[in-house]
């Protein structure tokens, strides 16, 4: 294990050919990860690579050492041994060493990652045969805890007569509560589906179907089957995810003639919430789903409930469920999303708020609720083709979900406050700063998962009969894609040091499709617009501009800014040629945040953005004299006590160096902001109010707290009427 974790650290990414994808039922088509190769030593390029040198690595390394592994052996033990004396010890006593009934998740989410990272790996180097097969080893042990009849859930099966105490004592009695069954087999499920179309193995996928399949059997409607929904949704994105590829797969490969079973118990899934006797808010289950037009509950299953009607309206074309959820993502963007993108603004359920409730300091943000939104927002994207969307999972990705894991790959957060007094303990384990792991490591494994997918998000396709194909770029992160529109091939290259400015360059390497549209996104925060609601709004005066150009002539004959379409993309429409290059310009400038008044927290306070970053002070980057009584408790100024004015006058300070003192002890650089007309308010000796004149520098929001505890904040005074404590 050590050995193999050793080597993967020198895995390199190099492109792969990409499947072709399946059809999902979306008007609008997500090119695959597969299709995707990032750059190295880019921003998005080094993301990758922690993942796949630390945190996958480190993800397999808790498997063994908290007993994942074990559990699965342990399953196994007890499947080819039944009634064996071990039984009856506490030892086999699964509440006794288990802590969660969702751990098994723990392993599935790594392999997901694992083969994100495989997907962009040469398969004849030593590496991606090292990585395959480590993997295809932990797949033994999982399949060998499997049941006869499809059932896996080590919670249960290494101890049928004492499993573990949030299971129940039959199956699938107390799922709508703690016991997470249909969750496993949801995150089970995805991991499988992404196994298979970056290896073009079955191995997982028959494990993981085996299992929808006995799902299926029991879990219904119908006499005899256990009616019940899921107490942690995502088993309706995945069993929608199993059907699209799976209906995709011809005979010679597997394919199934009645995969609609996975689909329909999807809907199944999502229709009966409300309807049987468990109603709870906190997990979503308090009215049907088509009734439901509100935000609410514990945020990260909410994210993925939201995120599986999208798929089931999809791909059934249920108007009601379109409906639910265009109001659903309504209520979110409008009244209960923070400016870095997060959601959930309670620790007591890891909850919404009511609208605009969106406290700083004891904000949660979990990383996954934050991750659950990048879902929401791709199918949304999916759904209606249009920028907003992106524009939104753009915002989450930058701040809210990277915020989440430390810039070296091997620390995380659990909640992402957007501000931090260096005395309130967000984290539940009573610390203030990023943990090296969490005994519920839900979100370390998510990140593992999750990562290693961005290249996913990149491009969109749309295609229909008689008109002219269109692919659409969503993303601007530098890559190489090999895509597919109407069944023939199109490479293009993406350049760009995007987020740190707003260059970019498209050079198309081949197109065998002939005619078709590219559709430049233009950002919001480039046409004046924070978020697609007044939920925030920019409060300077500046209105930035953009070109965009192909092999050097502006696209507008007149030389003027082209007009974004209603969907908030420039439309360009020509026979593309090799060599082809499209140059686009965004301009860049530090703006000024308001927040909707009703947004109490936030009354008197503006934040700063530049580009898709929001920024942040930390005391660390603000230092005081040794001594001085005006400094935070921790380290450098109390950021609390810092306005800005009406006007600030802002400066880029490229490259500016954070030493990760925290992680690795590397330093990184950031484009970081300088203030130079701040004040400080402060007492005098004689207990008076006094002002100073003070530069302040500001960070991008997801690499605060890599220097250790101490004073931050997003939301800053704009005069002294808006200081905190």
């Amino acid at each position: 294990m050590k050995r193999l974790l050793l080597m993967m650290l020198t895995l390199a990414a190099l492109a792969v050919e990409a499947q072709p994808t399946a059809k999902n039922g979306y008007p609008y088509t997500q090119v695959p990860f597969t299709a995707v190769q990032l750059a190295p030593n880019t921003f998005w390029g080094d993301r990758i690579r922690a993942a796949r040198e630390v945190t996958i690595p480190l993800a397999f390394s808790k498997c063994e050492s908290e007993h994942r592994y074990r559990n699965f052996e342990m399953a196994a033990y007890t499947l080819q041994h039944p009634g064996h004396e071990g039984l009856k010890t506490a030892k086999w006593d699964v509440s006794k060493f288990m802590g969660f009934s969702f751990d098994d998740t723990d392993v599935y989410k790594t392999i997901e990652g694992a083969s994100y990272v495989l997907s962009g790996m040469n398969r004849k180097s030593v590496e991606y045969r090292q990585l395959a097969h480590y993997v295809d080893s932990v797949l033994d042990i999982v399949g060998a805890a499997q049941e006869a009849d499809g059932y896996l859930y080590t919670a249960r099966t290494i101890n049928p007569q004492h499993p573990h105490g949030w299971s129940g004592q039959k199956r699938w009695e107390l799922e709508e509560v703690l016991s997470h069954e249909l969750y496993n087999l949801g995150h089970m499920v995805d991991a499988a589906c992404a196994h298979y179309q970056a290896t073009g193995s079955r191995k997982f996928l028959d494990i993981a179907s085996r299992y929808a399949d006995c799902v299926v059997r029991e879990v219904g409607s119908k006499a005899g089957q256990a009616c019940v929904v899921p107490g942690h949704q995502i088993a309706e994105m995945a069993l929608a995810r199993l059907y699209v590829l799976l209906s995709s797969l011809p005979a010679a490969k597997g394919g199934q003639a009645d995969v609609r079973k996975y689909l329909d118990e999807a809907k199944f899934l999502l229709d009966y919430r409300g309807k049987t006797p468990h109603k709870d808010a906190y997990s979503q289950s308090h009215l049907p789903v088509v009734e439901q037009q509100e935000a609410v509950g514990h945020a990260v299953r909410a994210g993925y409930m939201y995120a599986g009607m999208a798929d089931v309206a999809a791909l059934t074309q249920d108007s009601a469920y379109i409906k639910a959820i265009d109001a659903i993502w309504e209520n979110i963007v409008s009244r209960k999303y923070y400016l870095t993108g997060g959601v959930g603004a309670r620790h007591g359920g890891e909850a919404f708020g009511a609208n605009y409730e969106l406290p700083n300091l004891t904000a949660y943000n979990e990383t996954c609720a934050a991750i659950s939104m990048v879902y929401l927002f791709e199918r949304m994207f999916l759904l209606h083709g249009e920028a907003r969307y992106i524009d939104c999972l753009e915002r989450t990705l930058y701040n809210g979900v990277i915020s989440g894991m430390s810039v070296d790959g091997g620390k995380f957060f659990y909640p992402n406050p957007l501000s931090a007094d260096g005395q309130y303990r967000f984290n539940a384990d009573g610390t203030t700063t990023r943990q090296p792991w969490f005994g519920c490591a839900c979100c370390p494994s998510n990140l593992c998962r999750f990562i290693p997918s961005v290249p996913g998000y990149v491009y969109g396709v749309r295609e229909t009969g008689g008109s002219i194909p269109a692919l659409y770029v969503n993303l601007f992160l530098a890559n190489t894609a090999t895509l597919q529109l109407g069944g023939k091939a199109v490479t293009l290259e993406q350049q760009t040091a995007y987020p740190w400015d707003g260059d970019i360059s498209l050079s198309v390497h081949q197109n065998k499709a002939g005619l078709f549209t590219m559709k430049i996104r233009i950002p919001g925060w480039v046409r004046g617009q924070v978020v697609p609601s007044d939920l925030y709004q920019y409060s300077d005066r500046q209105q930035l501009g953009y070109t965009i150009a192909v092999n050097g002539q502006p696209v507008a004959k007149d030389g003027s800014q082209p007009e974004p379409d209603a969907d908030g993309y420039v439309a360009l429409t020509r026979k593309w040629k090799k060599g082809d290059v499209v140059s686009i310009h965004f301009d860049m400038q530090p703006r000024t945040v308001v927040a909707n008044a009703k947004v109490q927290a936030d009354r008197g306070m503006v934040a700063i953005e530049r580009g898709p970053l929001v920024y942040c002070a930390e005391g660390v980057d603000n230092p005081v004299k040794e001594g001085d009584a005006r400094g935070g408790k921790g380290n450098g100024l109390n950021t609390r006590h810092a306005f800005l004015g009406q006007r600030p006058q802002i400066d880029v300070v490229p490259a500016y160096s954070i030493v990760n003192s925290e992680g690795d002890g590397r330093p990184f650089s950031v484009t970081a902001l300088r203030v130079r007309n701040a004040q400080e308010a402060f007492t005098d000796a004689n207990g008076r109010l006094q002002t100073r004149d003070l530069q302040l520098t500001l960070i991008p929001y997801y690499a605060w707290n890599h220097r250790g505890t101490g004073r931050m904040d997003v939301w800053m005074a704009r005069n002294l009427d808006g200081l905190g404590e």
